[in-house]
């Protein structure tokens, strides 16, 4: 079984808080009438992440994301998503992923605003997890994705099925 990968949506795909003239790839599509920046990059490494993790939307955008992102990004079908009935910031995402996620499956979230509570709520867990903080002007990186994928890599010990 795959780890799961949580991706948030503002500030690790929609981008926003790079100057004008230092605008990264990417384009502008409208979400009920909000104009949303995405990362030219962000889908192609989300297609690469889709082999070592099961992705699931953890985002205030919820199943909305299913509208418009799988298609914007080229991303195959529907994702899972979560429902964040404690808010969409941290805390809610947290008590989001505690009611997803199976005891003991490994799983890396990916979003621009962890809290200092996200650190011990992580290292509390019972299982391998990753926190990974994007800066919300540049969203999911080449950087990040390969610490994803590394990490991913070495749950998988020889001799033994990966997670």
């Amino acid at each position: 079984m795959r780890p799961t990968l949580y991706v948030d949506v503002d500030g690790v795909i929609s981008l926003w808080g790079f100057p004008e003239r230092a605008r990264p790839r990417g384009s502008f599509v409208t979400v009920d009438g909000i104009a949303h920046y995405l990362s030219a990059e962000a889908g192609g490494h989300l297609r690469d992440l889709g082999d070592s993790f099961e992705l699931v939307w953890c985002t205030g955008w919820e199943d909305k994301a299913n509208d418009y992102l799988p298609r914007a990004l080229g991303l195959g079908g529907p994702l899972p998503h979560l429902v964040l009935d404690g808010g969409a910031g941290p805390p809610g995402k947290r008590a989001a992923i505690d009611l997803h996620r199976p005891a003991g499956r490994p799983f890396a979230w990916i979003d621009d605003n962890h809290s200092p509570e996200c650190a011990p709520w992580a290292a509390a867990h019972d299982a391998p997890t990753l926190l990974v903080t994007t800066d919300p002007a540049t969203g999911l990186t080449q950087a990040e994705a390969g610490r994803l994928t590394a990490w991913a890599g070495r749950l998988r010990v020889p001799g033994r099925p990966g997670p």
